[in-house]
Formats: structure tokens, C-alpha cells, sequence
């Protein structure tokens, strides 16, 4: 099986789950709150799925084995957290800098961050050498985010910490996807990991959403009645995360991180135009974005795409 297809796909599904979450976002007028509600559901359905899914309860069972013989320090259960708090940064920012900005600081931290948890071998599929060819597909490839919304940049009022914010958020993606790469390891089943990092995921935007009400930061809305598909966030996430947690194993998570930016890029231009938000238009330098990307995965070496046992750590 292509992995490089798959990993490709499941940037195509950040584009969608983005859509929806940021359709319901601005139909409760309360980023946080979408948040909760897009990992609720996805806890809601990953717990449904858990009461008939055997190997999901094996999973927990082969983790708490993994846990009790120290083979996995327990810290590392908590990765859903990383993915709130992910998101909670990016619903402050994003209404500072745009969308445009945040997605150039969090594409840069995300790979760089991929190529340091890469070389210490923190995905749980073994160490990976630094190459100047990796660092090139990097940069190339952070430059083609760059180019791809070069059109849309507004930095009059820009915000030099809330770019810094956004790079960070980045770079807590790439050690979430990696810290997810090894719950999978041991878990030994991907529903295991989804179940996991909702749980986490939700548990943290709770807690946060609550003080944030108490403090009178945020108002609870009434949910939309639709449409739908801005509801979909939730389901999208649980396939994302069973994805990703097996894909960045073997392909490690610089090489992941290139070939979903590309099939999020992609997605994002299939979205313009079939489902086009006010303000967004289809543009060339979108189109170069796109072509720049998959040039930088080739430079990065697609050798690395096909399954490959996991290497054990010494």
C-alpha cells in the first residue's frame, strides 16, 4: 500500500475538517466552543465505536501492559492534550493575524519541529538522519505555503508574538503526531490512539472553556440547527488520528508532514472552488503553492513512502 496516498489524503481532510470547524466557529461566533464541540463528537463516536470494537479494548490492555513495564513513560498518554491546546492557540490568533499568516508560522514550526522529533527517533518507528535534502524539502516546502498565500497576506497590523503563537502551534503538532506514532506502537491499534487523544483533547478544551466562562472571556451559544456538514469535524478527526498514528511510523513525520501539506493544499483548492468562502479566490500563485510542494516532497525522497517494520530502538 502507498502511504505517501494515504498521507496525501489525510491532509485533504484537514482541509475539510477545517471547513467545517470554521463554519461553526463563526455560526456560534465562539472558537472555543467549536473546538469542544468537534472533539465531543468525535469522543462521542470513537466511545460508540469502542463498545463494539474488540481490538480497541485490547489496545487499552496492551498500553497498560506497556505502561506497568515502563516501556512507554505515561506522560506520553496525554498527546490529546497537545491537540488542544493546539487548537485553543489557534482560535486566539487567527482572529489577530488571518488565516493567511497562521497557516505560514504553523506549516514552518510544523516542519521543523518534524525534523527534530524525526532524528530522536520520537515517532517509535527509530532515529532518522538530518540529510541536507531533508532540510531542503523543508524549507522548499514552507516557502511553497508562503507563495500559496502570497495573494492573501495582510500585514498591516501584524503581530509579531501572535506569528511566534503561531509557529508554536505548529511545532505542537508535529510532536503530537509523533507522540501519537508511538501510543500506536504499543497500542497496537489505531482506534486505541483516536480513543486516547479525544479523550485528552476534550477533557483540556472542559477545562478551558470553563474558566474562560467563569472569567467572563467567553459566552455559551446555542448550537446552529445546520448545516450538517459543519458538524462533521468530529468523525473527520477520528479518521485523521487513526491515519496518522499508523502512516507516521513507517514514513517518520518530515515525510508525512510533505505529503499532507501537499493534499491539504490541494484541498483547499478543490474547497475555493466547489465550496468558495466570501473574500477567497482561486489564484496563481495557489496553483505555483501546489507545484512547489510536491517538488519539495520529491526532495525529500519518496523512497521513504512504501511499509517498513519499524525499527526498534537500542
Amino acid at each position: 500500500m502507498r502511504l505517501d496516498l494515504l498521507a496525501a489524503l489525510s491532509g485533504l481532510m484537514i482541509a475539510l475538517q477545517a471547513r467545517a470547524n470554521g463554519e461553526l466557529s463563526y455560526r456560534l461566533n465562539n472558537g472555543l466552543e467549536a473546538a469542544l464541540v468537534s472533539f465531543g463528537s468525535g469522543l462521542l463516536i470513537i466511545a460508540v465505536i469502542s463498545l463494539f470494537h474488540k481490538g480497541i479494548k485490547e489496545g487499552i490492555t496492551n498500553l497498560r501492559v506497556a505502561v506497568k513495564a515502563k516501556e512507554i513513560p505515561r506522560w506520553r498518554l496525554f498527546a490529546g492534550a497537545l491537540g488542544g491546546t493546539f487548537v485553543a492557540v489557534q482560535t486566539q490568533i487567527v482572529p489577530i493575524i488571518g488565516v493567511a499568516i497562521y497557516s505560514v508560522a504553523s506549516i514552518a514550526g510544523q516542519t521543523a519541529m518534524s525534523l527534530y522529533v524525526d532524528r530522536i527517533g520520537l515517532t517509535g518507528g527509530g532515529k532518522k538522519l538530518i540529510s541536507s535534502r531533508r532540510i531542503a524539502a523543508a524549507a522548499l516546502t514552507v516557502l511553497a505555503v508562503l507563495v500559496s498565500v502570497w495573494d492573501r497576506i495582510d500585514a498591516k497590523d501584524l503581530s509579531m508574538w501572535a506569528v511566534f503563537f503561531g509557529v508554536l502551534a505548529g511545532a505542537i503538532v508535529g510532536v503530537q503526531r509523533a507522540l501519537n506514532g508511538q501510543i500506536n506502537e504499543y497500542s497496537k491499534q489505531s482506534f486505541t490512539t483516536s480513543l486516547l487523544n479525544f479523550m485528552m483533547g476534550t477533557s483540556f478544551l472542559v477545562i478551558l472553556l470553563v474558566i474562560a466562562v467563569i472569567a467572563n472571556w467567553s459566552e455559551l451559544a446555542p448550537l446552529p440547527a445546520g448545516p450538517w456538514w459543519i458538524y462533521t469535524g468530529g468523525v473527520i478527526g477520528v479518521i485523521y488520528i487513526a491515519f496518522t498514528s499508523t502512516i507516521v511510523q513507517h514514513l517518520g513525520v518530515l515525510t508525512f508532514t510533505l505529503f499532507s501539506v501537499g493534499g491539504q493544499l490541494v484541498g483547499s483548492l478543490l474547497l475555493d472552488l466547489l465550496l468558495p468562502t466570501n473574500g477567497v479566490n482561486v489564484s496563481v500563485y495557489l496553483i505555483t503553492g501546489i507545484v512547489m510542494t510536491y517538488f519539495g516532497v520529491i526532495a525529500g525522497g519518496v523512497g521513504n513512502s512504501r511499509i517498513r517494520k519499524p525499527a526498534k530502538e537500542q
